[in-house]
């Protein structure tokens, strides 16, 4: 079984940084897609930022320029890098991956941190 522990939440004011990491542990052998995705009250689970084991990105709209993805395959985990941050982007983030354990792939989600924008 795979586990991926999110960390980084919290509470920022408009304009500010924060930086969200999420590792994988358990039985991989390798993790191909590793994503960042987000929930706000009352709207769908949305596609934030993604990346492949290529080096490949790609970023909604909305946060384009103002987040960045990026992971460190040693350590199994992917981070997010967010600023510039807006009253908009306070949500549950999740991270999701495609890990493979032995000869299939599947997909594993974190348990989700809340990051909050307000002053």
């Amino acid at each position: 079984q795979v586990q991926l522990v999110e960390s980084g939440g919290g509470l920022v004011q408009p304009g500010g940084s924060l930086r969200l990491s999420c590792a994988a542990s358990g039985r991989i052998f390798s993790i191909n897609a590793m994503d960042w995705y987000r929930q706000a009250p009352g709207k769908q689970r949305e596609l934030v930022a993604a990346t492949t084991s290529g080096g490949s990105t790609n970023y909604a709209d909305s946060v384009k320029g103002r987040f960045t993805i990026f992971r460190d395959n040693a350590k199994n985990t992917v981070y997010l890098q967010m600023s510039s941050l807006k009253p908009e982007d306070t949500a549950v983030y999740y991270c999701h991956m495609l890990v493979y354990s032995g000869g299939s792939g599947s997909y594993y989600w974190g348990q989700g941190t809340q990051v909050t924008v307000s002053s």
